[in-house]
């Protein structure tokens, strides 16, 4: 096998139609990186951290590279749609892989039902008089319409939302370095970039506080992995994945580091508060008109991107646990446009509960909500990298093939992006307001316990048939 070659003897043939081109994955993994936690997240990341709130996302940049680059060997080695269940379930057991996958699945349910609320929300900014509900039930049946019609059209609704965003970005970047460089607008007389440390420091609150942000940080990051996804769709994955992944370092540099450089040079860090976005408080100082509503638009796009990309996740990762009889059979079929329609359609409709639970119950709701997607993001990130220290282990003792696309440094990298994750549960316990994703995490954990329990008395001779196979890679 030579070095721009996929191991294909591992890849099986999954029906789907490879309809994603390369610039669909490109901007399918900018989009990623690029959501609400970004958009409206970081106020509060700033009033708790300072102007060090920069070096907390560019540290968790670095860790999300490391775990990017292990999962693009792993994607390299076998590149198929079920991705992260499928290596924990061909490195780690198939218990885990059973995990792994409801637990993606559960992620991509609970942001589709907060982002469909959010995205209903923004709305009223402009058109008060529509009730809540009717504007999610809108954007519910269109992205469905979307997801359901081929993957082609998903990855072109999915490129424009992408291109809003990193337009808005670039252009908030553009207009902060021409008001500190020329002085023009209201803000041009105090911005400077001494903001970053004259108000009581880089570090104004401690760095205790400033690490404490790392958790809220890490869900802004959430959906960076919707690339190990699209492997099984993607037109030439050997070329397409590579590429995208490697680019993550500059998206991570140009719309978390940059932008933030950016907006805490024009505006100082004192005048940002939790549940304001930076960026309309930034166009407001700015003095650019309609800003508020520029913003709301960017982040509307942002909401439905997520929700797009939530719907298009599931079915796929139902898919995949129905080929391997861990869930419903109806989940793996596909329609005649090579979509898995039942999956999708079944996630649609629990997240049309969502809108009606998110309409009736307190704002509290949308706490909970993002804790328990964030609690799932890690855990699959977890597994990510522990599947590919497993895999590498299994590479050096010569029972299975190199991948064509070795993440530096090897295992190595991926154990001390395991062990900062680990750092982050931690400080996820010990906040109060987050800990309630550990509690959910809990629930989660004995249901997929008795789940699992039940497969296995229903089906004892396919669970022994994985356990065989799991041994043989050690």
């Amino acid at each position: 096998m030579t070095s721009a070659q996929v191991d294909t003897e591992n890849v099986p043939e999954e029906g789907y139609e490879r309809g994603l081109g390369s610039r669909q994955v490109q901007m399918i993994a900018i989009g990623g990186a690029i959501g609400v936690g970004l958009f409206m997240g970081a106020g509060a990341n700033i009033a708790k951290a300072g102007p060090s709130i920069i070096l907390m996302y560019a540290l968790a940049g670095v860790v999300i590279f490391f775990i990017m680059r292990a999962l693009g060997e792993l994607l390299l080695y076998r590149p198929v749609s079920g991705s992260f269940a499928e290596y924990a379930r061909e490195f780690l057991g198939p218990f885990f892989g059973f995990v792994t996958g409801w637990t993606y699945w559960l992620m991509w349910v609970v942001t589709g039902m907060a982002e469909l609320t959010a995205a209903a929300i923004y709305i009223h900014f402009w058109f008060p008089e529509i009730p809540q509900w009717v504007s999610a039930l809108v954007f519910l049946v269109v992205l469905f319409g979307v997801n359901l019609i081929s993957v082609k059209i998903f990855g072109e609704v999915e490129f424009w939302f992408s291109m809003i965003k990193v337009t808005a970005i670039i252009g908030m970047i553009v207009i902060g370095l021409g008001v500190l460089t020329l002085g023009f607008s209201d803000a041009g007389d105090t911005a400077t970039v001494s903001n970053l440390w004259s108000h009581d420091g880089f570090f104004p609150n401690g760095i205790g506080s400033s690490l404490m942000t790392l958790q809220g940080v890490m869900f802004a990051y959430l959906a960076v992995e919707l690339v190990g996804v699209t492997a099984g769709e993607s037109e030439n994955p050997e070329k397409t994945l590579p590429k995208a992944i490697n680019t993550l370092p500059w998206r991570i540099i140009v719309f978390y580091v940059g932008a933030l450089l950016v907006i805490l040079s024009v505006v100082k860090w004192t005048e940002f508060s939790a549940g304001e976005s930076p960026f309309v408080h930034a166009f407001g100082e700015i003095g650019i008109p309609l800003a508020a509503g520029i913003v709301n638009f960017v982040v509307l796009t942002a909401a439905l991107s997520s929700c797009n990309s939530g719907m298009y996740s599931t079915g796929r990762m139902l898919r995949d646990l129905a080929a391997n009889s861990e869930a419903p059979q109806a989940f793996g079929k596909l329609n005649a446009r090579k979509t898995p329609a039942v999956g999708i359609t079944v996630s649609v409709a629990l997240m049309g509960i969502g809108v009606v639970l998110n309409y009736v119950v307190p704002e509290k709701a949308f706490l909970y909500v993002t804790s328990v997607a964030t609690a799932a993001g890690i855990w699959t990130w977890m597994m990510i990298l522990v599947s590919h220290i497993r895999y590498r282990a299994a590479v050096d003792a010569g029972r299975l093939r190199a991948s064509s696309f070795p993440a530096p440094g090897g295992a190595l990298f991926s154990w001390v992006a395991l062990l900062f994750l680990i750092g982050v549960t931690c400080m996820i316990a010990y906040d109060k307001d987050a800990r309630i994703c550990l509690y959910v995490a809990a629930g989660w954990a004995v249901a997929l316990g008795v789940g699992w329990a039940v497969l296995k008395s229903r089906n004892p001779q396919i669970a022994e048939r994985r356990d065989a196979e799991f041994e043989k890679v050690g």
